[in-house]
């Protein structure tokens, strides 16, 4: 599984950021990474210079072999709880879509 940052003008995507975010989603999607072939991260500041509560974004697509991406967003007042926001809500939604999968076979 292939963790891709991007992130906006407003936020600096340095390394450090980047081993955390890619250590967060793959511990989160972790039983699904035979499944999983990319997660797209896109991290932005809503507010960009102002200050604000809940204006850090995160949404996580995942590309998934032999069906349609799928994705989540959350938002809070820090980097690090909207990644793990969207970690955990991407990781139900593969629950789900997974969990469907197998009970149709």
């Amino acid at each position: 599984m292939k963790i891709q940052l991007n992130t906006d003008v407003h936020i600096d995507g340095t390394e450090a950021l980047a081993a955390q975010v890619a250590a967060t989603v793959e511990q989160a999607l972790e039983r699904f990474s035979e499944h999983v072939t990319r997660v797209e991260v896109h991290l932005s500041d809503e507010n960009g210079d102002k200050s604000g509560q809940h204006d850090q974004r995160c949404m996580l697509e995942a590309r998934l072999e032999g069906r349609q991406p799928v994705a989540v967003t959350d938002h809070a007042a820090t980097l690090e709880q909207a990644v793990q926001g969207a970690a955990q809500k991407l990781a139900r939604l593969l629950d789900s879509t997974f969990g469907r999968m197998h009970d149709h076979r």
